[in-house]
């Protein structure tokens, strides 16, 4: 089950990973979980919505590993981060996402070598587990919120007059439908 939670998006942070503008019209904060599969399957439907809005969708992606249910989680999360600090973020988030069934360390290496990252500096950030307390920060903001399970999502809509929130709203129920 995906959990929509109906309270007020969590503030952002200088660290948040990003795609599109916080002020645009709508605005979906996911903490989510590598391993999990109905991150999995919001993974397409993210993917979806973005190419039908465009410029009006700002998506922010926070770690939310479950451990214990996922062992590899916490590590997928930490390979993220390690690509993110040489700007490939979003290009391992996809890849993480796209392989959830190969998530073991030699496959999170594999994924670092084909973004073509260097692959010395990732093993000893995972190594000195350089990122834990960013991924923390998401947990703990996660639990601060309200986040029980993955995919949970923050929801937030922006919208100056009402001539276009019609049309915002009916693409976005459309997405969804489509991916469901």
């Amino acid at each position: 089950m995906i959990e929509i939670n109906p309270t007020e998006i969590p503030t952002l942070r200088q660290n948040e990973h990003t795609l599109g503008a916080p002020t645009t019209a709508l605005v979906l904060m996911e903490y989510g979980d590598y391993q999990c599969s109905q991150s999995g399957q919001a993974y397409s439907t993210i993917e979806k919505i973005q190419q039908q809005l465009g410029d009006r969708f700002c998506f922010i992606f926070r770690h939310f590993p479950q451990s214990k249910i996922h062992p590899q989680s916490f590590k997928a999360a930490e390979t993220a981060e390690a690509a993110g600090a040489q700007g490939k973020f979003w290009e391992m988030h996809s890849m993480l996402f796209e392989n959830q069934q190969a998530l073991e360390d030699g496959d999170l290496i594999e994924y670092v070598n084909r973004l073509q990252l260097d692959i010395p500096r990732v093993l000893r950030e995972l190594s000195d587990h350089l990122y834990r307390s960013r991924i923390q920060e998401d947990i703990d903001s996660g639990i601060e919120h309200g986040v029980k399970q993955t995919p949970t999502f923050f929801i937030g809509i922006r919208q100056e007059g009402t001539q276009n929130l019609d049309v915002l709203l009916m693409q976005i129920l459309k997405t969804i439908a489509d991916n469901n």
